[in-house]
């Protein structure tokens, strides 16, 4: 069974720090990326399984990310979630409309985003 790689975009190194440790506990293989530009670089180099992205971010902000992986051919059908502390309607329909699978309001709960994870990866 191959091992599932995830791209964790966020600017807090923390934050990155923590879902990492998480999802690697939970048998996958994980890559960060401090902003939105540098997630769309590495995408561009190599595929992800899944995609998390905060919002709030210097450089270029989670929406961006999201538009732009969308618009290439081997991003269309990927899951892509935001972990953000926005939680507004207005935020999530602008999730929805740039092509985010899901919307993690942080603080998540780890057992929850893992089975998230499995389940729209497997």
């Amino acid at each position: 069974m191959n091992i599932s790689t995830i791209l964790v975009v966020d600017d807090c190194k923390s934050i990155r720090d923590v879902i990492t440790f998480m999802l690697k506990q939970g048998g996958f293989e994980v890559k960060q990326a401090s902003n939105g530009r540098e997630g769309l670089s590495m995408a561009h180099h190599e595929h992800f399984d899944a995609i998390l992205t905060d919002i709030n971010m210097p450089e270029m902000d989670g929406y961006t990310l999201i538009k732009s992986l969308r618009q290439q051919a081997g991003y269309r059908n990927t899951p892509i979630l935001t972990i953000t502390t926005e939680h507004t309607d207005e935020s999530k329909r602008q999730g929805r409309e740039a092509g985010a699978t899901g919307w993690v309001t942080k603080p998540f709960n780890p057992e929850k985003l893992l089975a998230t994870l499995n389940r729209l990866i497997h």
